[in-house]
C-alpha cells in the first residue's frame, strides 16, 4: 500500500527564478513584471520587498495534523519513509521535540525549511541547529513576514539581507558576500525575494522569486553525484 501524505499535499513547491539565475531541471523563470517589482521599482507604497539568504540543504517540513506532529519530506510524505538517511535523522530530531512544535503550530499548519545535516552543494560550519525555517504555511498560504517572525522566536531563520523597496540582484549579492551569514564554507548559492502587499484586509504575501549563482552546480557533495562518502554539517548526539 502506498504511503499517505499527512497533509494530502506536497510540503513545498518551487520558487520561480529571476533573470540570469541558474535554472535546474523542472525550474522556471518568474514573469518580467515580477522581476521589475522585486528588483527595479515597486508598484506603489503598499509593496514591501524582503530578501533573505538562500540556504542549500534538503527541503523538509514539520506539520501539525489533528494535534499530531509529522516530519515531512519535500514531496509531503513522512520523512521516516524516505530512501535517504538524512530524512530519517530529521524525523527523529522532530519527534524528540513534539511539544516545541505543538506550541508553535495550529492544526493544519506547517513549518517549512532547510535540513542542513548533509552537505549538498555547500558545506556549512553551523553555529545553530540544523533546521532553518523560512515559512509557516497552511495549504498554499504563507504567513506575512512580521507574523512569521513572531511565531518563529527561538527558531533559526534565514539571515535578512534587505527589507524595503525593490533591490537589484547585484546589490543583494554584494550585501550577502561570498559566504553569507550561516557559516558556509563554500560560496553561497543566492537569495530569495519575498514580495508582500498591504491590502484593506491586512498584509498578504504576493509572490516569491529567487536568484541562484549561474556557476552553482547541484549536489556536488552528495554520494550519488560525487561517488564519495557523505559530508555532514551536523551529526546527531
Amino acid at each position: 500500500m502506498k504511503t499517505q501524505k499527512p497533509l494530502g499535499i506536497k510540503n513545498y513547491g518551487s520558487i520561480p527564478h529571476l533573470p540570469n539565475s541558474r535554472i535546474g531541471l523542472g525550474d522556471h523563470h518568474c514573469h518580467d513584471g515580477q522581476d521589475k517589482i522585486a528588483t527595479i521599482k515597486t508598484r506603489d507604497k503598499n509593496d514591501e520587498i524582503i530578501v533573505t539568504e538562500k540556504l542549500d540543504g534538503s527541503n523538509v517540513g514539520i506539520a501539525r495534523v489533528d494535534d499530531r506532529i509529522f516530519a515531512l519530506s519535500r514531496s509531503g510524505y513522512s520523512a521516516d519513509t524516505s530512501p535517504y538517511e538524512q530524512h530519517h535523522h530529521f524525523h527523529k530530531w522532530v519527534m524528540q521535540q513534539k511539544d516545541r512544535w505543538l506550541s508553535i503550530l495550529n492544526n493544519g499548519e506547517r513549518l517549512v525549511g532547510e535540513w542542513l545535516m548533509q552537505a549538498h552543494s555547500t558545506r556549512y560550519d553551523l553555529n545553530h541547529e540544523p533546521f532553518v525555517v523560512f515559512d509557516i504555511m497552511n495549504g498554499a498560504e504563507r504567513l506575512p513576514y512580521d507574523e512569521f517572525l513572531k511565531r518563529t522566536k527561538g527558531l533559526t531563520i534565514p539571515h535578512l539581507i534587505h527589507r524595503g523597496g525593490a533591490i537589484s540582484v547585484k546589490e543583494v549579492m554584494k550585501k550577502l558576500g561570498k559566504f553569507g551569514f550561516h557559516g558556509a564554507l563554500d560560496e553561497v548559492e543566492g537569495a530569495v525575494w519575498r514580495i508582500e502587499k498591504k491590502t484593506k484586509n491586512g498584509v498578504k504575501v504576493d509572490f516569491l522569486c529567487k536568484y541562484v549563482r549561474p556557476e552553482k552546480k547541484d549536489g556536488i557533495y552528495l554520494p550519488e553525484v560525487s561517488e564519495k562518502e557523505p559530508i555532514y554539517n551536523w551529526q546527531p548526539k
